[in-house]
């Protein structure tokens, strides 16, 4: 059954991210919603100032309200779920990055597990006490759950049970969890297997980004896998239609044959379905930049790359089967990377070059 967003209270974590912002601003554009609730510790694992800016430009919604908090933090969680009683919750707060999670894996215990269950243990006492409930929880999952299967493109239905980086495991753990969830309390829970998101105010140590300021320095940029990596590279917006549609369409309730529900419980991928090399990747991002005056008209592109091996917890191919996600809502990412990356640089520019 189809809800409405409209008077609805939605929680939001991770609100100060880059999928979570530009989530929030959508919503409060067009939701209708009575109140956003928009919950993030804004961590320094980038650069602080990009958060607050982002922050910045959804204080002028009504309907927004900012919680500074970690979901780690169980009883924080617990009190903004007693305080707003949301009825619709996305969770996107996590700690993001396939290498960082090979130094640092004690940040994807607390944040992407610690935090996920609280999530979930909020989202089930919700209901305590005849509340309402929570009637629809969307969380983010990530194309690394895949690994480095053979087969392509990646579908939800494929083996996804041999990661390749802790952060991977994590994703992959969040699926389990929400599914039991959905089995043993009759939480409607829809996973989104997001495929390399960028676009405007995105998270500096994706690759795009990285690419831009070792081109602004004047230092090469490496690309692995001698350059022969190929990326679903999806613009922020595809994600946030497809984030939209999604929360109106919970999975079904109804009662299985032992008594408990049927596990109200979906999963789908968000990709562009059209893989980039990363040669390729590049060379359209340099034009962007020269186009937007981030780089000199007379850059050459060719002395630029230094090709290396691939490195540890990567995989050589992303590539979504979005079938799914188009047969149940109508909708499929289109943004052409050309586009998405024009957008970006003239973003870039205005942020850090004026």
């Amino acid at each position: 059954m189809n809800i409405t967003l409209q008077g609805k209270t939605i929680l939001v974590t991770g609100a100060a991210g880059f999928i979570g912002a530009s989530l929030v601003r959508r919503l409060c554009q067009t939701s209708g919603a009575a109140c956003i609730i928009g919950l993030d510790n804004l961590n320094d694992y980038y650069d602080v100032r990009l958060k607050e800016h982002r922050l910045q430009g959804l204080s002028r919604y009504p309907a927004f309200r900012f919680l500074q908090g970690d979901i780690a933090d169980k009883a924080l969680v617990m009190q903004a779920f007693d305080t707003y009683q949301p009825q619709v919750v996305v969770n996107l707060a996590a700690q993001a990055g396939v290498r960082y999670s090979i130094t640092h894996p004690d940040a994807y215990m607390d944040a992407n597990l610690t935090g996920f269950f609280n999530v979930l243990e909020a989202c089930r006492h919700a209901a305590d006490g005849g509340a309402g409930g929570v009637a629809h929880l969307v969380y983010a999952s990530s194309s690394s759950v895949y690994g480095a299967g053979a087969k392509l493109p990646y579908a939800v239905e494929d083996q996804a049970d041999q990661p390749v980086s802790l952060y991977a495991a994590t994703k992959k753990a969040n699926e389990l969890m929400a599914h039991a969830y959905a089995k043993l309390y009759d939480i409607p829970a829809t996973g989104l297997r997001f495929f390399t998101v960028y676009g405007p105010a995105g998270r500096p140590d994706m690759a795009y980004f990285r690419f831009t300021e070792h081109l602004r320095a004047g230092k090469p940029i490496q690309l692995y896998n001698y350059g022969n990596c190929q990326r679903d590279f999806t613009y922020v917006d595809d994600i946030v239609e497809g984030l939209v549609r999604v929360m109106q369409k919970p999975p079904d309730r109804r009662p299985g044959a032992d008594g408990l529900p049927v596990p109200p419980y979906a999963l789908y991928n968000i990709g562009n379905s059209h893989p980039e090399t990363l040669t390729d990747f590049v060379d359209i991002l340099q034009q962007e930049l020269v186009r937007a005056g981030v780089l000199p008209a007379d850059h050459d592109p060719a002395t630029c790359k230094e090709l290396l091996p691939m490195q540890p917890g990567d995989v050589p191919v992303t590539y979504a089967d979005t079938r799914p996600l188009e047969r149940d809502f109508g909708f499929r990412p289109s943004t052409s990377l050309r586009e998405g990356l024009r957008r970006f640089a003239e973003w870039y520019r205005g942020y850090y070059c004026c």
